[in-house]
């Protein structure tokens, strides 16, 4: 092309060539320098040509493809725009204002979904093509072209709105306790998945609403990029579940926000009755429903430790209110083979403080089992249940099923005390489960544990249908301080639980105030509420 038409052409266009310049670039000067490195460009391309039919298009794709070349080799310093909106690629800002819009910005990006901010980024910052990007993300144009789109118009929103940082993120919730109900894989309970601290608060963030992933980084104050391999591994691991419009929600059992003194306490005073009911009518029945298993060793000799770990078995697990729902939903499954009902104690705030409770004070009705091990070695199980009558350390965690191997090869003669067993010697002292002289120091029954435990029976209904509708009346009652969610394993769990360990510790605490059974000792809280089953008793 001729020279006089190219200089006039570049005459025409140099106005708005700077204008689009101005609308890429970060500042003034390279402003200038952009729109002179495009003028170069056009003006040696124009030369070149023969004849030009869309001059206005063949500007534009050469200032395009020009500020291209510019970003990648000016990136270091430099920032890229999306229509009108700088993302820098390095912390360099020039002024506050600048880092302030930048951080903006980014932030922004960060909410953008994983496959968006992908495109985003090598559209953007890799100049790579909408051909290119298809390629290599192995997806249609078209669908590139949708994302761009929409990412430009999310940016714009989220560039204008007011992001508030959720009650989580000023005030996250921390754990006081962990349990779960079921059996455990390798990783054990759902502290190996909720004691970090992020994950914790992922998942109430979803408990009492359900939250996509985008407004669950707001409410913890953290950006999506951040979260969201957390959040796809709780989701792989069953603790938050997908709903509708793809929200989260969770069947992790968190305590309620809120407590009452006063319900609390009527309920107690209803179990202290239900526990003088058992008393008279049916520990009487668990005692003859055992009077002839002899087959037992007792380190003391007292025969009412092991009536009084039957009477305890059978309250706990042979008085329950049944109820028809059906729990299944609520059990998590995570990948290391685990089957649990997971449940995390956090701070609940008490709604009637000023409350005078008249029970006066209760002992610690706290307990954890039933548990139960089985040795894949030997014809030997366990069953107990941990509480403030046992002085077993360390609950669930420090229940191994080898301690008990360890016993059975003592009883039978595989091991002794010597260097070679060393370690289980030493297992066993430490939980006192052998004496200083290497006797067995817990309770052994001869039998299948199944079948001595089903020697017990079951709570008469017409019993049970005494305190089934105060039952139903405080699970309602309960279940109302749970998200929608929740209610059905709330309302379950209070009906059967009513009778439970709690009232088996009650009906203990008579017995043993009575006079029916003589106070522990020392010696017999080691193995109080835990029996060994063997096909072998020590000598």
């Amino acid at each position: 092309m001729e020279k006089q038409k190219v200089d006039q052409i570049i005459t025409d266009y140099l106005q708005k060539i700077y204008g689009f310049a101005v609308k890429k670039s970060y500042s003034y000067d390279e402003a200038e320098d952009l729109c002179s490195e495009i003028t170069l460009e056009v003006y040696q391309s124009l030369l070149k040509a023969d004849e030009v039919v869309n001059i206005e298009g063949y500007v534009w794709r050469i200032s395009e493809h020009t500020y291209a070349k510019y970003v990648a080799t000016k990136k270091r310093h430099e920032g890229v725009s999306i229509d009108g909106m700088e993302i820098p690629y390095y912390d360099e800002p020039s002024s506050e204002d600048e880092e302030i819009e930048r951080l903006r910005l980014r932030r922004e990006i960060s909410f953008l979904s994983g496959a968006r901010r992908r495109i985003v980024y090598l559209f953007y910052y890799e100049n790579l093509t909408i051909a290119g990007i298809a390629a290599q993300l192995n997806i249609p144009e078209g669908t590139v072209k949708w994302h761009l789109n929409k990412a430009r118009k999310e940016l714009k929103e989220g560039f204008t709105m007011e992001r508030k940082i959720g009650k989580l993120g000023l005030c996250p919730i921390e754990a006081l306790n962990f349990g779960h109900s079921g059996s455990l894989g390798k990783n054990n309970g759902p502290e190996f998945y909720l004691e970090d601290k992020i994950n914790l608060n992922i998942v109430y963030s979803v408990y009492y609403q359900p939250r996509t992933l985008e407004e669950i980084a707001e409410e913890l104050g953290m950006t999506p990029v951040y979260i969201e391999d957390r959040v796809a591994m709780l989701e792989a691991n069953g603790f938050i579940v997908k709903t509708k419009g793809d929200k989260y929600t969770t069947y992790v059992k968190f305590s309620a926000e809120k407590y009452s003194l006063e319900l609390e306490e009527n309920k107690t005073k209803l179990q202290l009755k239900i526990a003088e009911t058992l008393v008279e009518k049916y520990v009487p029945l668990v005692r003859a429903a055992v009077a002839d298993v002899k087959d037992v060793y007792i380190p003391s000799g007292n025969r009412e430790l092991f009536e009084a770990a039957m009477i305890f078995y059978s309250v706990a697990a042979k008085c329950e209110i049944a109820t028809k729902c059906d729990l299944s939903g609520y059990y998590i499954k995570p990948t290391d083979g685990s089957k649990y009902i997971a449940f995390v104690d956090v701070e609940s705030k008490c709604i009637d403080p000023d409350y005078k409770p008249t029970l006066g004070d209760l002992p610690n009705y706290w307990s954890c089992g039933h548990m139960q091990r089985c040795s894949g070695k030997y014809p030997v199980t366990s069953w107990s249940i941990d509480s403030r009558l046992s002085s077993r350390k360390g609950h669930w965690e420090n229940n191994l099923y080898t301690d008990y191997d360890y016993i059975y090869e003592l009883i039978t003669g595989q091991i002794s005390d010597n260097a070679a067993n060393e370690d289980k010697f030493k297992r066993l002292r430490s939980r006192h489960f052998i004496t200083e002289d290497g006797k067995p120091n817990i309770m052994i029954c001869r039998g299948d544990m199944a079948d001595v435990l089903n020697r017990t029976p079951r709570l008469d209904p017409a019993t049970k249908s005494q305190f089934a509708d105060a039952a139903l009346e405080y699970a309602m009652l309960e279940a109302k301080n749970y998200p929608p969610q929740m209610q059905d394993l709330i309302v379950t769990w209070g009906v059967r639980g009513f009778i439970g360990n709690k009232v088996a510790l009650m009906v203990m605490d008579i017995l043993y105030a009575n006079g029916t059974f003589k106070p522990l000792t020392e010696q017999e809280k080691v193995t109080s509420n835990l029996i060994m089953f063997s096909d072998k008793l020590p000598e």
